[in-house]
């Protein structure tokens, strides 16, 4: 997918609409301390569920994988202000294989 390296977009602070810089950032692995996951764990626990009662329904939380997981991942585009030089993040990433900055 080809993206602009400038972009003209509402700023923040600044409250104008200013060129912005466009960069793409690796997104980073979600925690395993977060709630979410710690939600997953406690789930997957003893006598939890269907089939096996959870026990042998899912798989335990060392050996879990994303099983279906997407072909592409979601980019994640930081637009960083030229006047202010404050960065804010795109609230939802498209998915694309290759990003390409023109």
């Amino acid at each position: 997918m080809k993206i602009p390296k400038l972009k003209k977009r509402l700023c923040k602070t600044c409250k104008t609409h200013t060129e912005h810089k466009v960069a793409q950032n690796k997104k980073r692995a979600p925690s395993p301390l977060t709630v979410g996951s710690k939600y997953r764990a406690r789930k997957r626990g003893l006598a939890r569920g269907i089939g096996g009662h959870g026990k042998y329904s899912r798989p335990a939380v060392t050996k879990f994988k994303r099983t279906g997981a997407k072909a592409t991942k979601k980019t994640d585009l930081r637009y960083t202000c030229s006047v202010c030089k404050k960065s804010s993040v795109q609230p939802s990433g498209m998915r694309a294989k290759r990003v390409e900055f023109v």
